[in-house]
């Protein structure tokens, strides 16, 4: 861009958030108006992006983790040429439109990553630059470059405020991953007022003890400054890099540099004084002719950037065959395809512990899926997920696909997204069940996001014994599934298990399987391709009077309870549920006949909360359940105390069965 290019193009964009803004009545004004001169240079002149081909694989990756910022990212993807139209910035946070209030992947062409929650950007960032890490140490070779961009993230003081955001950096900086650029935009003002009220620390050094490489890029006015930063960035390959830029809150509004212009449209008056202020007269979205240039020429500068990597793809593949058929490999997902559909063959029998048998089905996909990468939360060995053999990724070995995330759950989780987010990659991490709730909100973005990562938990309920109730998940089941497109599996055995991965692998969305601490009994009766239905018939009688339907560790004792019951005279029908999310999406028909409305009396047995039961098992329904948080005892003690026994089963059920038939 030349100068004047540049000024019509940061104007444009303020002009544009603002008037998106306004449309609305709703939204934020502030951050796009003080920080439009850095998505200018981000995406004018540093970023190599593909407007036309938004998705191009070896694409530079951008994360606004500072998601109330989205107008200012909806009119820079207008201006550079993405398919985001004047109609769209038009219709800014209305129903059904392109350009909802926070961005939204796979809403809005260009947008890499939902954000919005401070500070998850960052971490989201982290985990697409480590995926580029490793995708390049695998594939890139001397002569053969096939994997070569970069990831940009943009934050403000909100999200340095987080604690993600730290637990993330200092992955960032102990990996050395040079090809992450932060941009932060330190403009001083939270909701509540200045940052001096809230956020004291040295930002920069901080981050320098956690090994980044930090810039002071200095008013974000100032674009050759910022440009020259990114340069020294991009040439610091040993450690990830840090720019800090000042910007003025609310840059041309009345209420300049103050909080009153983070989250409040301008009004009429304040739309006026910004268009005096920008020197603006043009009518609607509609740009000057300069900036309507720079799109024709940000479309053809993507496109030869994306033929250049193609050209590469083409000599590589007359050298190194080998390699390009195994990238596409990685990136079309048929590594994952393929061993979804064998997995089952695979599934380990005997009784054990359901993490137990997730790990063995993990060493088994592994040696299946070289594409297959994550790890634990500083638990692998308790969750079952080291996978002898494979290599560890360092600074040292960029090439490997176990990863050590140390005590880091949240940051774990919104890693792990990031590289599925990057792609090429299918991801996975672990820890104990309990601690899911640090991760909740890493797991509803890949939920929002549809992202096909897989969440390994273990010791999954009062059977965790003897580390007692601050270890003991009570209530996370009926969390987790009532979180929509996140699906839970509870498995009773190994191939129950199997039926989990097989899903994860091809169900296009995220999975959690919640696996348990204590050995179960080996189940003949389970089927893989029934649990894939989400709930089968396990057992059932002639003429069952009541059904028993119940998940994981305690299918076992609804089996026995079925044979005390025979002996009682009372026949009943035993229904595995390893994922209701599942059972919820299956035909009405299907569903009756797992759970025909003639047997009256359900029981719900489970070592978790009962609030998710309910539509199963309705308000007449016997719940054996936990209403309350367990104690600290050996895991068989527990069991019997809180009823989880195949006679107290067996009595419950009696007596409602009687109850019912003397009515």
């Amino acid at each position: 861009m030349n100068e004047l290019t540049e000024k019509d193009v940061i104007r444009s964009i303020r002009m544009l958030s603002a008037r998106q803004v306004e449309s609305a009545k709703s939204g934020h004004p502030g951050t796009p108006l003080g920080a439009a001169p850095v998505m200018a240079e981000l995406y004018g002149n540093a970023m190599n992006v593909v407007p036309t081909d938004p998705d191009f694989y070896d694409r530079d990756r951008f994360v606004l983790s500072s998601g109330h910022a989205s107008a200012m990212l909806y009119a820079t993807l207008h201006i550079c040429g993405f398919d985001v139209t004047e109609k769209d910035l038009s219709e800014f946070r209305q129903a059904g439109s392109r350009t909802p209030g926070h961005p939204e992947r796979g809403v809005t062409p260009g947008v890499d990553c939902s954000t919005g929650p401070l500070g998850q950007g960052v971490a989201n960032a982290v985990g697409m630059a480590l995926a580029e890490r490793i995708m390049e140490a695998r594939f890139n070779r001397p002569g053969c470059t096939l994997v070569d961009h970069y990831t940009y993230a943009f934050c403000g003081d909100g999200c340095m405020m987080e604690g993600i955001e730290n637990e993330a950096a200092s992955l960032a900086g102990l990996w050395k991953l040079g090809r992450l650029i932060v941009i932060y935009d330190s403009n001083g003002i939270t909701i509540e007022g200045d940052t001096h009220i809230s956020l004291t620390e040295d930002v920069a050094e901080r981050h320098k003890a956690l090994g980044w490489h930090v810039i002071r890029a200095g008013s974000a006015e100032n674009t050759e400054t910022l440009a020259a930063a990114i340069a020294e960035a991009k040439a610091e390959d040993g450690r990830p890099s840090l720019i800090i830029v000042s910007s003025r809150i609310g840059y041309g509004a009345p209420n300049e540099g103050t909080s009153a212009v983070h989250g409040t449209p301008l009004g009429k008056e304040g739309m006026k004084f910004l268009a005096d202020k920008l020197e603006w007269t043009l009518d609607g979205f509609d740009v000057p002719q300069s900036v309507k240039a720079f799109k024709r020429e940000m479309i053809k500068k993507g496109e030869a950037y994306m033929a250049e990597r193609k050209s590469r793809i083409s000599e590589a593949e007359r050298n190194h065959p080998e390699s390009v058929a195994e990238l596409r490999k990685y990136l079309s997902g048929e590594y994952a395809r393929d061993a979804a559909r064998c997995i089952a063959e695979r599934a380990p029998l005997g009784s054990d512990s359901t993490r137990s048998h997730m790990g063995k089905l993990l060493a088994e996909l592994d040696k299946l899926m070289p594409d297959l990468v994550g790890g634990s939360a500083d638990l692998a060995p308790s969750n079952c997920t080291l996978i002898a053999g494979k290599k560890y990724y360092s600074p040292q070995t960029s090439d490997g696909g176990a990863i050590h995330f140390g005590v880091r759950e949240h940051a774990m989780a919104a890693i792990v997204s990031g590289i599925a987010l990057h792609g090429g990659f299918t991801a996975f991490c672990s820890t104990f069940f309990v601690f899911s709730d640090y991760m909740k909100y890493a797991m509803r973005m890949s939920a929002l996001m549809k992202l096909p990562v897989m969440y390994l938990l273990t010791h999954d309920s009062i059977g965790v014994g003897e580390d007692g109730p601050t270890h003991q998940p009570v209530e996370q089941l009926a969390g987790l599934r009532a979180m929509p497109r996140m699906y839970v599996f509870r498995p009773c055995d190994g191939k129950e298990t199997a039926a989990a991965f097989a899903f994860a692998l091809t169900g296009g969305a995220p999975v959690a399987i919640v696996a348990s601490r204590q050995k179960l009994p080996e189940c003949e009766l389970t089927d893989s391709a029934k649990a894939a239905r989400g709930a089968y018939v396990l057992y059932d009688s002639e003429k069952p009077s009541a059904v028993l339907m119940s998940s994981g560790s305690e299918v076992g004792p609804c089996l026995d309870a079925a044979k005390l019951l025979a002996a009682r005279g009372i026949n009943v029908r035993v229904v595995s549920v390893p994922c209701m999310d599942l059972f919820a999406e299956q035909s009405e028909e299907y569903k009756k006949s797992v759970l025909p409305s003639g047997i009256r009396v359900r029981v719900a047995v489970e070592a978790g909360s009962r609030q998710c039961w309910g539509e199963y098992a309705g308000t007449d329904g016997v719940y054996i359940c936990m209403d309350g948080f367990g104690e600290s005892a050996p895991a068989g003690i527990l069991m019997e105390k809180y009823g989880f026994t195949a006679e107290n089963i067996a009595d419950k059920t009696e007596l409602a069965v009687r109850s019912r038939n003397n009515k």
